[in-house]
């Protein structure tokens, strides 16, 4: 069932008696600029003519949830001037891998979070989970290497969503190479088998993304209220701000099932839908911000787009995207991943124009990010290619006593991509946050 709205706003209010070091002068009855119920002004108004504007109830919601932090996981982060914030990893990581037993004298702000992120919703089918996880690893391991720039980019199209990235240091073409390949490292370590189940690397990687999103709620609350202004931005990375990334996926899907008039998943798409939800649900997000059918995913999608007010600052958004597009991905400079590299960066451009600015090329152009002939052209060696093999795999999954083989070999080139990654730290330290929000030499 539905949170009623005024269960959720008592929810919100209680960050101030749980964290007054952090909420306890946040006035949570006033929307912060970001926050606009003028479909025309918001980041939703390229696209508000193909849907029906989104209903007032679930806009109400997202209204509400713009305020929410992630009170388990804050109350974690907020260990740091006990622990230091190295100490506070170590022992979330040793809790994943080995169980809360294994640290001694656990603080209780661990012990919530762990037994909070090992509560299974009342919903859950894990079966299904495992299926969707499984789905989904072909697509990560075929497509998303060269797809996950392009969609990290348009993460950095609004200033009031955007500026924590710019403040925590991701201008430099360093920090943003790091975050690109933690990003990447993420989405796919979950598609592992058995990966979102306690001690699993999913479900490790998602309790450090936790902690990684609360530390910086922290240190910019904390240390940086001379730049985070709450009336203008509201509360640093709100839990509703993890709903793009997380339902991107399925929002796509559902898109598409309405536009053929579909309103019932097929077993695959409600396995895919299973996981990504379970997934957003390890990362925090309120249960009823999780939709499940696929009217409700795009109207709760398009009622958080509805809600944030448009406004492209290229001090900030501009030199993020510049950043990140410039950045070089690969562990390392040998020939092969230096072609790879500069391929998939045009590649980026693309997905970044067609998938989010609406084919507005003239936009693209302004941020700096420029679409020109060559892209288009290793576009159309490129994005066949990749039609192709992901079909090829797809014919092999489906013979049967191939399709064991084909796993196998999948979940090899899954380990291959982790490896290429690097090593993820999800990890916030305020030392290398810049105050002053410009790009890095």
């Amino acid at each position: 069932m539905q949170t009623s709205l005024e269960d959720v706003h008592e929810r919100i209010e209680r960050q101030k008696m749980a964290l007054p070091m952090m909420y306890g002068d946040v006035d949570f009855s006033q929307a912060p600029e970001r926050y606009t119920e003028n479909i025309a002004e918001s980041s939703m108004a390229s696209y508000a003519d193909k849907f029906p504007a989104p209903p007032a109830e679930m806009r109400e919601r997202v209204k509400a949830y713009t305020m929410l932090g992630d009170v388990t996981a804050d109350a974690y982060a907020s260990l740091m001037a006990t622990y230091g914030f190295k100490r506070l990893v170590e022992m979330l990581t040793t809790a994943c891998d080995k169980g809360l037993e294994a640290v001694p004298d656990a603080p209780p702000q661990l012990v919530a979070l762990i037994e909070e992120m090992e509560t299974k919703p009342d919903w859950l089918d894990m079966d299904l989970v495992h299926e969707g996880a499984r789905l989904n690893r072909l697509p990560m391991a075929v497509t998303a290497p060269w797809m996950i720039r392009g969609a990290f980019l348009a993460t950095f199209l609004n200033k009031y969503t955007a500026l924590p990235m710019a403040l925590t240091g991701t201008l430099s073409h360093a920090s943003a190479s790091r975050r690109v390949n933690e990003t990447a490292t993420f989405f796919t370590v979950t598609t592992l088998p058995g990966a979102l189940e306690p001690r699993g690397e999913g479900f490790k990687a998602a309790a450090m993304v936790r902690l990684m999103h609360s530390m910086v709620r922290f240190n910019v609350m904390r240390r940086m209220r001379n730049v985070w202004d709450i009336s203008v931005y509201g509360i640093p990375v709100p839990q509703v701000d993890q709903m793009p990334a997380g339902l991107i996926d399925v929002f796509l899907l559902s898109y598409q099932m309405l536009e053929e008039g579909r309103t019932e998943f097929t077993p695959d798409e409600r396995a895919q839908l299973e996981f990504s939800r379970y997934r957003c649900y390890l990362l925090g997000l309120p249960e009823d911000l999780l939709m499940d059918t696929p009217q409700g995913i795009v109207d709760i999608m398009n009622a958080r787009s509805a809600s944030i007010r448009s406004g492209f600052d290229d001090e900030t958004c501009g030199s993020l995207v510049r950043a990140t597009l410039a950045t070089y991905l690969p562990p390392n400079r040998s020939v092969g991943n230096q072609i790879r590299n500069a391929l998939e960066r045009r590649l980026a451009r693309l997905v970044l124009v067609k998938q989010f600015l609406g084919g507005d090329s003239k936009m693209a152009r302004d941020i700096g990010v420029p679409v020109q002939p060559l892209d288009y052209v290793i576009a159309a060696v490129l994005f066949p290619y990749i039609t192709m093999k992901m079909a090829a795999y797809k014919t092999a999954r489906s013979i049967p006593g191939v399709r064991s083989l084909m796993e196998r070999h999948l979940t090899a080139k899954i380990h291959r991509l982790l490896k290429r990654y690097g090593h993820a730290e999800f990890t916030s330290d305020a030392e290398a946050y810049r105050p002053a929000v410009k790009a890095a030499a």
